[in-house]
């Protein structure tokens, strides 16, 4: 079946130097709200920009266009995390994160760097662990902000952030911090935007949004084979089991020796079987 959001979300996300970032995570709404207007969407955001700009003088020094954005993105427009509805799949939607001014880190972020990009700041987002930030390098050095609240971070306090995960994990004894602070691709950032959306999807068993988040996944990764197996679940959850069938040998091809093979392996006939009596 076609599906015209999707086919063209793949034209915006088809070359990674020019990914439009604002207007590829707003597209991720249409799949639930198929009319969205992104048109309408961008001209939000640009009078938001329009107005900032009325407020910057024509010498504005990098810090002081930074620290009107900031002014003006939490206090005058009122964006802050959504504490009170952290996991509500809103918060991953940016109209509706534009309307209610609520969302989460990353959601947030790409608001504000789409702000940052029209008045001359290059912000850029940081894929970091449990928690998105953002970046501007500054003549006198780099700025580290929470986008939930705008607050810039000291490296002291990034190290106690990221020192949790550094303990779950095996890390080398000369792990450095500045490997975490890395700027994230706008395809990065629209994979993780999907996948906070695909662990709500999977807790809540809510199997058709899932099956759209993977759509969009498969897009975005191609060559990335588990999130095609994961697509596959999705369609056999749904009851779609030649298309099932299709994701899942894929999988088990190329996959043979993984722990779950096996598993899948197993679900094969009987997806087959269901095949059969739909024709």
């Amino acid at each position: 079946m076609a599906n015209p959001s999707l086919d063209y979300f793949a034209a915006l996300v088809q070359e990674d130097d020019i990914i439009p970032l604002f207007e590829a995570a707003a597209a991720i709404a249409q799949d639930v709200e198929p009319e969205l207007d992104l048109v309408a969407v961008q001209l939000e955001l640009d009078a938001f920009a329009a107005r900032l700009k009325q407020r910057l003088p024509d010498d504005a020094s990098h810090l002081q266009k930074l620290r009107m954005l900031n002014h003006y993105f939490y206090n005058d427009l009122g964006f802050s995390g959504n504490v009170n509805d952290y996991y509500n799949p809103d918060n991953s939607y940016l109209h509706r994160v534009m309307s209610s001014r609520r969302g989460i880190p990353i959601s947030l972020a790409v608001i504000y760097m789409e702000l940052a990009q029209q008045v001359g700041l290059h912000v850029q987002g940081i894929s970091f662990p449990g928690h998105f930030l953002m970046k501007l390098t500054i003549p006198a050095g780099q700025v580290v902000l929470d986008p939930f609240n705008g607050t810039s971070l000291s490296r002291e306090e990034l190290e106690e952030r990221v020192q949790p995960y550094i303990m779950q994990q095996d890390f080398p004894d000369d792990f450095q911090l500045n490997a975490y602070l890395a700027a994230a691709s706008s395809r990065d950032i629209l994979v993780r935007m999907l996948r906070n959306l695909k662990a709500l999807f999977m807790q809540k068993e809510s199997w058709q949004r899932l099956l759209q988040v993977q759509e969009r996944l498969v897009v975005l990764l191609p060559r990335d084979i588990t999130e095609r197996r994961d697509r596959g679940l999705a369609f056999a959850h749904l009851d779609c089991p030649q298309a099932a069938l299709q994701d899942l040998e894929a999988y088990i091809e190329q996959r043979p020796y993984a722990m779950d093979t096996a598993a899948l392996r197993a679900r094969l006939p009987e997806l087959r079987e269901a095949g059969r009596r739909l024709n």
